[in-house]
């Protein structure tokens, strides 16, 4: 076949890269001419001569006339014949088709954000305005990628997936307004108006939804501000081919963010600190006003400055610290405001709230010990003293003590454990030197359960006699942060501990107000004379003090002397110390390191949770920042009886719990009544949307006692989009170079982009079945000739 009419074929069938014709048959789909194709040729026979019959023989026609006429009535009756039996073309053609490329748009608020001229954007036009001239203008990149490549387009704006952007029905006019021929492309319709920018999940979306074994590319315009969804250079690893990561947005952008570090319970009249961290980019030399204001969460109109601080920017992120002294017990929420600056572009982030309860309670701490050692003896000295403990809250079990003493006075407990009511209304749990012997199976088994369950916390401390190797055959070795050997024994050897870079995270490692003063704190130790080896250090473990010489078993990590971890769903921690001799903190200082080292340890490890017979009842907590409209939010409650065993659907009504949803707003106050099914034992959730924007309280009734129990959150129109206002050029960059072949570019700069990327055309071939019978060509052909019948017999005065 001639080239010129392989491209004629190529044309018909829409395949501008046909290269050549293989084979070509043509078959019939209808049965009956499929299995008797010579019924087609008799039927066609028949049908021409009885029409010349019927027109030469029948009709006073002249011959001419009669012989046209019939010729047209012959060739619609074959038409129609042919087309009852449903001829199809089978073709077999070679063709190179052009590259696949995706070509993926931001899709996300964030592109509605203006840059000034120094972005390289003209006038006032946002990103978005950008975004939709790319995918439109007829010298736009879309427009240039679609004459090298099969370009399908996507936009992304939400958490999970993306969404199909047609390109096809564009058409524009040569001064440049858009005109579309009939309905307009949903590009052309493009607009910013997603709550998320998550560029891995929308990577990963195509990838399972969208066939990828033809695809050369990806161009991804964006701001690469990623803020959800999976990481963005996994998911452009496991699809393996090249991303062009074309950016839009100022790299740099004078702005100022705030944000507010407390924690979310503090002791009523004790003396915190709440850390304001403030970050900036292009305002270096400028000075900030910052405001920390509180007000109580059920009377959000009364609200007083606690403290203001100007802050000078000379660095990049900058601390200020705000002494704070609650004077009311309740919930309340703290605002750290800064005022807007010239030339920032966004305000959205110059505030931040948190929620914090202020608590009159005290905290209950429960010490198990073996026999007296100076370890135990401070430690309760210590807390006696404590506002946040006192006499109320210190209990210790003293196995060596004289049963008379146990039983009499109210600081020892008489056995070990205590009744299960008991037991859990307590905060933190200390074991000290105590052999395997005098720990009850059931004790270690409540210890896990109370802190994987209700969000305790254990310090365990290793002592001289028994050390962490009596636990190794216990339930409880499996919550330590290091693995204990049965066969270690003490190492009876002076050093000096090192911290480790990670002490410097944790508040009750911070002895000093600066690195100067926590060092020499820290050195107040002096020489330790011995200290408990384990095995290894438990994967989930963070070592926070370690032997400067001595390693585990692996030979290279060192011997952990401080170590805190993770345990269970519920927030539990559990810290481990090798030594029990942090008395010797006492030297030259009295209790200042002493108590601060403790006091902060048992604040961490007390207030993080509820407190006391409040842990039998709890809500999950909500997020301190404001869901935005049509979020779905959970809510769980987990609850207990009074002797802290889960609830059952026996305890509860049809197994539901009874709440309210209250919201507060603009003068209006309204009540919804919601129903809390229980999932499995103890556990009750549900989810709901809440469109409307304003300040709720989830108000839950325990069934065990009747007392309501609250949960606040806010719902706001306030973007996450709006917390940023500058690319993400480490990130762009970063899924560039993620695989060979990528590049990233200035939205400027893409124009050259078909020009760079050049991937070889794949060569195929291809066997498609084209149907001839229902096509609107035969259809038109055989109505043209039953009018050109009728026609001609009208001429020749045929009735």
């Amino acid at each position: 076949m001639t080239e010129h009419a392989t491209r004629w074929i190529g044309g018909l069938l829409g395949r501008d890269d046909l290269t050549r014709i293989d084979d070509a048959a043509i078959t019939f789909g209808a049965s009956w001419a499929h299995e008797r194709a010579g019924w087609i040729v008799l039927a066609i026979i028949a049908a021409s001569l009885v029409t010349g019959w019927f027109y030469l023989r029948r009709q006073r026609t002249g011959f001419a006339a009669g012989l046209t006429l019939s010729a047209f009535r012959a060739a619609a009756l074959v038409l129609l014949i042919l087309a009852l039996a449903e001829p199809v073309l089978e073709l077999s053609y070679t063709d190179r088709p052009k590259p696949l490329l995706w070509l993926l748009a931001d899709a996300s608020d964030s592109m509605n954000l203006v840059d000034d001229s120094e972005t390289g954007s003209t006038g006032e036009r946002s990103r978005a305005d950008l975004v939709r001239a790319a995918l439109v203008e007829p010298d736009g990149l879309a427009k240039r990628l679609a004459n090298k490549f099969r370009v399908q387009a996507f936009t992304f704006d939400r958490p999970e997936g993306v969404r199909p952007l047609d390109l096809d029905r564009l058409a524009t006019t040569n001064g440049g307004s858009q005109e579309g021929t009939g309905s307009q492309s949903s590009a052309e319709r493009y607009s910013a108006t997603g709550t998320a920018t998550a560029i891995g999940s929308a990577l990963d979306g195509l990838r399972r939804r969208y066939p990828a074994q033809d695809l050369s590319g990806i161009v991804v315009l964006s701001d690469f501000v990623q803020n959800a969804g999976s990481p963005a250079t996994d998911a452009a690893e496991e699809l393996g081919v090249p991303i062009f990561a074309v950016g839009l947005g100022r790299t740099a952008a004078a702005d100022l963010m705030v944000e507010l570090d407390a924690e979310p319970t503090v002791k009523k009249a004790e003396r915190v600190t709440f850390t304001a961290v403030v970050r900036q980019n292009g305002l270096t030399g400028s000075t900030a006003t910052l405001r920390l204001t509180a007000a109580p969460a059920d009377r959000p109109a009364e609200v007083r400055t606690v403290g203001t601080k100007d802050v000078a920017l000379e660095t990049s992120s900058v601390l200020a610290e705000f002494a704070v002294t609650p004077e009311e017990a309740g919930r309340f929420v703290y605002a750290l405001e800064a005022d807007v600056l010239p030339g920032e572009t966004i305000a959205e982030n110059n505030t931040a709230t948190r929620n914090v309860t202020v608590t009159d309670d005290y905290l209950r701490l429960l010490f198990v010990e073996y026999e007296p050692t100076w370890e135990w003896r401070f430690v309760k000295e210590v807390f006696h003293r404590d506002r946040l403990v006192g006499l109320r809250g210190f209990r210790t079990y003293l196995r060596s003590s004289d049963p008379a003493v146990r039983k009499t006075n109210e600081l020892f407990l008489e056995t070990l454990p205590p009744p299960r009511d008991e037991f859990f209304q307590y905060d933190v749990i200390f074991l000290g030197d105590v052999p395997a012997s005098a720990l009850p199976g059931r004790f270690a088994e409540m210890t896990k359960e109370f802190v994987s369950q209700f969000g305790g916390g254990l310090v365990v401390i290793g002592g001289p006699r028994f050390g962490p190797q009596a636990l190794a055959e216990t339930p409880l070795a499996d919550m330590l942060p290091i693995v204990p050997d049965a066969g270690l024994q003490r190492r009876d050897a002076s050093f000096r501990l090192n911290l480790t870079p990670a002490a410097e995270q944790f508040d009750f490692m911070r002895l000093g107000e600066t690195g100067a003063e926590n060092r020499a704190a820290w050195q107040n130790l002096g020489e330790l004379p011995w200290y408990q080896p384990v095995r290894r250090v438990e994967s989930t473990a963070v070592v926070l003090a370690e032997h400067p010489t001595d390693t585990t078993s692996d030979g290279r990590t060192k011997q952990p002397l401080i170590a805190r971890r993770p345990y269970g769903a519920a927030g539990g921690e559990v810290v481990y110390l090798g030594f029990n001799e942090t008395w010797r903190l006492r030297r030259k200082y009295g209790e200042k390191y002493y108590r601060q080292f403790w006091g902060q340890l048992i604040y961490r490890l007390g207030l993080g949770h509820a407190r006391g017979a409040d842990k039998r009842f709890v809500i999950d907590p909500l997020p301190d920042e404001p869901f935005q409209p049509d979020d779905e939010i959970a809510f769980t409650v987990r609850a207990w009886d009074r002797n802290f065993d889960r609830l059952t659907e026996a305890d509860v009504p049809n197994g539901v719990l009874t709440a309210e949803l209250i919201r507060r707003g603009a003068g209006d106050g309204e009540t919804t009544p919601i129903a809390l099914p229980m999932s499995r034992p103890g556990v009750f959730e549900t989810r709901m949307a809440i469109y409307r924007p304003g300040d709720y309280r989830l108000r839950v009734i325990d069934p065990v006692t009747s007392e309501p129990h609250e949960a606040r959150f806010s719902v706001a129109d306030v973007s996450a989009e709006r917390r940023v206002a500058t690319r993400d050029a480490a990130l762009q960059q970063n899924l560039a170079n993620a695989v060979p072949g990528g590049r990233a570019y200035e939205l400027d700069e893409a124009r050259n982009l078909a020009d760079d990327f050049d991937p070889p055309r794949r060569t195929r071939t291809t066997t498609e079945l084209i149907s001839l019978w229902d096509t609107w060509l035969v259809f038109g052909l055989f109505v043209g000739l039953l009018m050109a019948e009728w026609l001609l017999r009208k001429r020749v005065n045929l009735a």
